[in-house]
Protein backbone atom coordinates (compact mmCIF):
# COMPACT_ATOMS: atom_id res chain seq x y z
CA UNK A 1 0.00 0.00 0.00
CA UNK A 2 1.93 3.47 -1.18
CA UNK A 3 1.55 6.55 1.27
CA UNK A 4 0.13 9.76 -0.43
CA UNK A 5 2.27 12.78 0.26
CA UNK A 6 0.02 15.71 0.20
CA UNK A 7 2.01 19.16 -0.84
CA UNK A 8 2.15 21.76 1.74
CA UNK A 9 -0.92 24.49 0.77
CA UNK A 10 0.68 27.91 -0.38
CA UNK A 11 -2.51 29.44 -0.23
CA UNK A 12 -0.83 32.19 2.42
CA UNK A 13 1.90 32.87 -0.17
CA UNK A 14 0.12 35.26 -2.07
CA UNK A 15 -1.09 37.20 1.17
CA UNK A 16 2.51 37.31 2.50
CA UNK A 17 4.26 38.26 -0.59
CA UNK A 18 1.76 41.41 -0.88
CA UNK A 19 1.86 42.13 2.88
CA UNK A 20 5.84 42.43 2.53
CA UNK A 21 5.73 44.47 -0.92
CA UNK A 22 3.55 46.71 0.63
CA UNK A 23 5.61 47.50 3.41
CA UNK A 24 8.87 47.90 1.11
CA UNK A 25 6.71 50.24 -1.00
CA UNK A 26 6.34 51.80 2.52
CA UNK A 27 9.64 51.98 3.64
CA UNK A 28 10.85 53.54 0.19
CA UNK A 29 8.17 56.26 0.56
CA UNK A 30 8.47 56.98 4.53
CA UNK A 31 12.10 59.12 3.59
CA UNK A 32 10.34 60.99 0.67
CA UNK A 33 7.26 61.88 2.82
CA UNK A 34 9.68 63.04 5.74
CA UNK A 35 11.45 65.10 3.35
CA UNK A 36 8.22 66.34 1.51
CA UNK A 37 6.46 67.22 5.40
CA UNK A 38 10.01 69.30 6.44
CA UNK A 39 9.69 71.34 3.51
CA UNK A 40 6.09 72.15 4.14
CA UNK A 41 7.11 73.51 7.49
CA UNK A 42 9.80 75.64 6.55
CA UNK A 43 7.42 77.12 3.90
CA UNK A 44 4.61 77.52 6.49
CA UNK A 45 7.22 79.02 8.92
CA UNK A 46 8.40 81.04 6.71
CA UNK A 47 5.05 83.20 6.19
CA UNK A 48 3.63 82.64 9.51
CA UNK A 49 6.98 84.23 10.97
CA UNK A 50 6.67 87.40 10.09
CA UNK A 51 2.48 87.58 10.68
CA UNK A 52 3.45 86.53 14.42
CA UNK A 53 6.09 89.07 14.77
CA UNK A 54 3.49 91.62 13.81
CA UNK A 55 0.86 90.29 16.11
CA UNK A 56 3.09 90.34 18.93
CA UNK A 57 4.39 94.04 17.84
CA UNK A 58 1.36 95.83 17.83
CA UNK A 59 0.49 94.83 21.78
CA UNK A 60 3.58 96.53 22.84
CA UNK A 61 4.05 100.72 23.15
CA UNK A 62 7.26 102.11 21.93
CA UNK A 63 9.12 101.29 24.95
CA UNK A 64 8.56 97.67 25.01
CA UNK A 65 8.89 97.03 21.27
CA UNK A 66 12.72 97.86 21.84
CA UNK A 67 13.20 96.63 25.21
CA UNK A 68 11.65 93.53 25.15
CA UNK A 69 11.99 90.52 23.23
CA UNK A 70 10.93 91.15 19.58
CA UNK A 71 8.69 87.19 19.51
CA UNK A 72 7.53 87.41 23.22
CA UNK A 73 4.41 89.33 24.52
CA UNK A 74 5.64 92.33 26.99
CA UNK A 75 3.76 92.30 30.15
CA UNK A 76 2.07 94.75 29.81
CA UNK A 77 -0.40 94.55 26.90
CA UNK A 78 -1.31 97.62 24.88
CA UNK A 79 -2.95 96.15 22.01
CA UNK A 80 -6.07 98.06 22.22
CA UNK A 81 -4.99 101.23 23.29
CA UNK A 82 -2.55 101.40 20.16
CA UNK A 83 -5.48 100.05 17.41
CA UNK A 84 -7.82 103.21 19.19
CA UNK A 85 -4.65 105.41 18.61
CA UNK A 86 -4.40 104.09 14.60
CA UNK A 87 -8.46 104.72 14.17
CA UNK A 88 -8.49 107.85 15.45
CA UNK A 89 -5.09 109.43 14.61
CA UNK A 90 -5.55 113.00 12.04
CA UNK A 91 -9.18 112.53 11.98
CA UNK A 92 -9.09 109.06 11.15
CA UNK A 93 -6.89 109.22 7.96
CA UNK A 94 -6.64 105.52 8.26
CA UNK A 95 -9.76 104.66 8.01
CA UNK A 96 -9.57 106.91 4.81
CA UNK A 97 -6.97 104.69 3.38
CA UNK A 98 -8.31 101.58 4.34
CA UNK A 99 -11.40 102.54 2.45
CA UNK A 100 -9.22 103.13 -0.33
CA UNK A 101 -7.77 100.31 -0.29
CA UNK A 102 -11.25 97.88 -0.57
CA UNK A 103 -11.57 100.52 -3.31
CA UNK A 104 -8.69 99.80 -5.27
CA UNK A 105 -8.55 95.85 -4.91
CA UNK A 106 -12.21 95.02 -4.71
CA UNK A 107 -13.35 97.00 -7.55
CA UNK A 108 -10.29 96.08 -9.66
CA UNK A 109 -9.92 92.64 -8.94
CA UNK A 110 -13.11 91.85 -9.27
CA UNK A 111 -13.48 93.60 -12.64
CA UNK A 112 -9.62 92.55 -13.93
CA UNK A 113 -10.97 88.77 -13.19
CA UNK A 114 -14.27 89.54 -15.37
CA UNK A 115 -11.76 90.77 -18.58
CA UNK A 116 -9.66 87.78 -18.14
CA UNK A 117 -12.17 85.46 -17.91
CA UNK A 118 -13.83 86.87 -20.89
CA UNK A 119 -10.45 87.35 -23.16
CA UNK A 120 -8.94 83.69 -21.98
CA UNK A 121 -12.87 82.27 -23.04
CA UNK A 122 -12.39 84.25 -26.39
CA UNK A 123 -9.59 83.16 -27.22
CA UNK A 124 -10.16 79.46 -26.16
CA UNK A 125 -13.05 78.80 -27.86
CA UNK A 126 -13.52 81.18 -30.66
CA UNK A 127 -11.60 81.23 -34.09
CA UNK A 128 -10.91 83.62 -35.36
CA UNK A 129 -7.09 85.09 -37.55
CA UNK A 130 -4.42 85.82 -35.76
CA UNK A 131 -5.72 84.88 -32.26
CA UNK A 132 -2.50 82.91 -30.95
CA UNK A 133 -0.47 86.89 -31.87
CA UNK A 134 -3.12 88.26 -29.84
CA UNK A 135 -2.60 85.91 -27.15
CA UNK A 136 1.17 86.34 -27.57
CA UNK A 137 1.34 89.68 -27.39
CA UNK A 138 -0.91 89.87 -24.08
CA UNK A 139 1.24 87.16 -22.71
CA UNK A 140 4.27 89.33 -23.06
CA UNK A 141 2.80 91.47 -20.50
CA UNK A 142 3.52 88.87 -17.92
CA UNK A 143 7.45 89.43 -18.53
CA UNK A 144 7.25 93.71 -18.22
CA UNK A 145 7.46 94.21 -14.56
CA UNK A 146 4.72 96.77 -13.32
CA UNK A 147 7.57 99.57 -11.95
CA UNK A 148 8.54 99.74 -15.74
CA UNK A 149 5.10 101.08 -16.71
CA UNK A 150 4.24 103.15 -14.07
CA UNK A 151 6.22 106.26 -15.23
CA UNK A 152 4.93 105.90 -19.07
CA UNK A 153 1.03 105.40 -17.16
CA UNK A 154 2.16 108.68 -15.06
CA UNK A 155 2.75 110.52 -17.77
CA UNK A 156 -0.10 109.25 -19.97
CA UNK A 157 -2.72 109.97 -17.49
CA UNK A 158 -1.21 113.79 -16.87
CA UNK A 159 -1.98 114.29 -20.02
CA UNK A 160 -5.76 113.05 -19.65
CA UNK A 161 -5.70 115.26 -16.30
CA UNK A 162 -6.22 111.59 -15.06
CA UNK A 163 -3.07 111.99 -12.38
CA UNK A 164 -3.86 112.04 -8.79
CA UNK A 165 -7.13 110.79 -9.07
CA UNK A 166 -8.88 106.73 -8.16
CA UNK A 167 -8.84 106.10 -11.69
CA UNK A 168 -5.09 106.71 -11.98
CA UNK A 169 -4.47 103.53 -9.88
CA UNK A 170 -7.67 101.89 -10.23
CA UNK A 171 -7.68 101.39 -14.72
CA UNK A 172 -4.01 100.12 -14.22
CA UNK A 173 -5.32 97.26 -11.96
CA UNK A 174 -8.03 96.49 -14.70
CA UNK A 175 -5.69 94.38 -16.64
CA UNK A 176 -3.95 90.67 -15.83
CA UNK A 177 -2.18 89.05 -18.36
CA UNK A 178 -1.29 86.29 -15.94
CA UNK A 179 -5.14 85.80 -15.50
CA UNK A 180 -5.95 85.79 -18.99
CA UNK A 181 -3.57 83.11 -19.40
CA UNK A 182 -4.94 81.00 -16.87
CA UNK A 183 -8.61 81.52 -18.25
CA UNK A 184 -7.22 80.66 -21.47
CA UNK A 185 -5.96 77.76 -20.19
CA UNK A 186 -8.32 76.33 -18.36
CA UNK A 187 -11.16 77.02 -20.85
CA UNK A 188 -9.42 74.70 -23.19
CA UNK A 189 -9.82 71.69 -20.74
CA UNK A 190 -12.76 72.29 -18.60
CA UNK A 191 -15.56 74.00 -21.27
CA UNK A 192 -16.55 71.33 -23.44
CA UNK A 193 -17.51 72.95 -26.87
CA UNK A 194 -20.33 70.24 -27.33
CA UNK A 195 -22.08 72.36 -24.21
CA UNK A 196 -21.79 75.66 -25.77
CA UNK A 197 -23.00 74.11 -29.83
CA UNK A 198 -25.86 72.65 -27.32
CA UNK A 199 -26.76 75.95 -26.06
CA UNK A 200 -26.70 78.02 -29.47
CA UNK A 201 -28.91 75.26 -30.43
CA UNK A 202 -31.21 75.97 -27.67
CA UNK A 203 -31.25 80.09 -28.99
CA UNK A 204 -28.89 81.43 -26.24
CA UNK A 205 -26.69 83.89 -27.45
CA UNK A 206 -23.29 83.92 -27.00
CA UNK A 207 -23.06 86.25 -23.83
CA UNK A 208 -25.85 84.11 -22.12
CA UNK A 209 -23.52 81.26 -22.98
CA UNK A 210 -20.28 82.73 -21.33
CA UNK A 211 -22.12 84.04 -17.84
CA UNK A 212 -24.48 80.70 -17.33
CA UNK A 213 -22.21 78.26 -18.52
CA UNK A 214 -18.22 79.68 -19.04
CA UNK A 215 -18.46 81.74 -15.91
CA UNK A 216 -19.58 78.51 -13.81
CA UNK A 217 -16.99 76.04 -15.00
CA UNK A 218 -14.23 78.76 -14.92
CA UNK A 219 -15.03 79.19 -11.20
CA UNK A 220 -11.95 77.95 -9.92
CA UNK A 221 -9.61 79.08 -12.30
CA UNK A 222 -11.66 82.78 -11.67
CA UNK A 223 -10.83 82.09 -7.79
CA UNK A 224 -7.28 82.13 -8.05
CA UNK A 225 -7.04 85.11 -10.48
CA UNK A 226 -9.01 87.21 -7.89
CA UNK A 227 -6.89 86.43 -5.02
CA UNK A 228 -4.26 87.08 -7.34
CA UNK A 229 -5.30 90.42 -8.18
CA UNK A 230 -6.90 91.55 -4.77
CA UNK A 231 -3.43 90.60 -2.84
CA UNK A 232 -0.75 92.78 -5.63
CA UNK A 233 -3.24 95.59 -5.68
CA UNK A 234 -3.89 95.81 -2.28
CA UNK A 235 0.29 95.89 -1.56
CA UNK A 236 1.11 97.72 -4.75
CA UNK A 237 3.23 100.47 -3.59
CA UNK A 238 5.07 101.88 -6.47
CA UNK A 239 2.27 102.74 -8.70
CA UNK A 240 0.54 104.86 -5.92
CA UNK A 241 3.74 106.08 -4.75
CA UNK A 242 3.95 107.97 -8.46
CA UNK A 243 0.18 108.68 -9.38
CA UNK A 244 -0.98 110.23 -5.71
CA UNK A 245 0.16 112.92 -4.09
CA UNK A 246 -3.40 113.54 -2.21
CA UNK A 247 -2.90 111.77 0.93
CA UNK A 248 -6.77 111.55 0.76
CA UNK A 249 -6.78 109.26 -2.02
CA UNK A 250 -3.78 106.97 -0.09
CA UNK A 251 -4.15 102.95 0.00
CA UNK A 252 -2.83 101.48 3.03
CA UNK A 253 0.88 100.73 1.60
CA UNK A 254 1.53 104.22 1.11
CA UNK A 255 -0.54 105.60 3.88
CA UNK A 256 1.65 103.33 6.67
CA UNK A 257 4.86 104.13 4.48
CA UNK A 258 4.10 107.75 5.66
CA UNK A 259 3.79 107.07 9.29
CA UNK A 260 6.78 105.32 9.33
CA UNK A 261 8.96 107.83 7.62
CA UNK A 262 8.19 110.01 10.42
CA UNK A 263 9.44 107.61 13.07
CA UNK A 264 12.92 109.47 13.63
CA UNK A 265 11.22 112.66 14.33
CA UNK A 266 8.27 111.42 16.53
CA UNK A 267 8.50 107.43 18.11
CA UNK A 268 4.65 107.13 18.80
CA UNK A 269 4.43 106.59 14.92
CA UNK A 270 5.93 102.89 15.86
CA UNK A 271 2.84 102.12 17.54
CA UNK A 272 0.80 103.59 14.68
CA UNK A 273 2.42 101.37 12.41
CA UNK A 274 2.29 98.17 13.78
CA UNK A 275 -0.77 98.61 14.86
CA UNK A 276 -1.51 99.35 11.48
CA UNK A 277 -0.21 96.69 9.40
CA UNK A 278 -2.03 93.92 11.71
CA UNK A 279 -5.13 95.63 10.06
CA UNK A 280 -4.23 95.78 6.92
CA UNK A 281 -3.55 92.27 6.97
CA UNK A 282 -6.93 91.08 8.29
CA UNK A 283 -9.13 91.61 5.03
CA UNK A 284 -6.47 89.17 3.06
CA UNK A 285 -6.79 86.58 5.50
CA UNK A 286 -10.42 86.63 5.39
CA UNK A 287 -10.62 86.54 1.72
CA UNK A 288 -8.12 83.62 2.04
CA UNK A 289 -10.76 81.66 4.31
CA UNK A 290 -13.58 82.51 2.50
CA UNK A 291 -12.85 81.77 -0.93
CA UNK A 292 -10.43 78.47 -0.70
CA UNK A 293 -13.53 76.54 -0.61
CA UNK A 294 -14.19 77.49 -4.16
CA UNK A 295 -10.77 75.70 -5.05
CA UNK A 296 -11.57 72.20 -3.22
CA UNK A 297 -14.91 72.03 -4.76
CA UNK A 298 -13.12 72.67 -8.34
CA UNK A 299 -10.49 70.41 -7.76
CA UNK A 300 -13.09 67.93 -6.92
CA UNK A 301 -15.75 68.60 -9.12
CA UNK A 302 -14.62 66.11 -12.19
CA UNK A 303 -14.65 62.94 -9.61
CA UNK A 304 -18.23 62.91 -9.57
CA UNK A 305 -19.60 62.82 -12.33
Amino acid sequence: MTATVTPPSTSASPARTSTAGTRRSGSKGRPSTIIVTAVLVVVALYFLIPVYWVVVAATKSTEDLFSTNGFWFAPTVALWDNLAQVLSYDNGIFIRWFLNSVLYAGIGALLATYFAAAGGYALAKYEFRGRNLVFGTILGGVLVPGTATALPLFLLFSQLGLANTYWSVLLPSLVSPFGLFLCRIYSQATVDTSLIEAARLDGAGELKIFHTIGLRVLTPALVTVFLFQLVGIWNNYFLPLVMLSDSGLYPITLGLNNWLSQVDRLPEFYELTTGGVLLSIIPLSIAMVVLQRFWRGGLTEGSVK
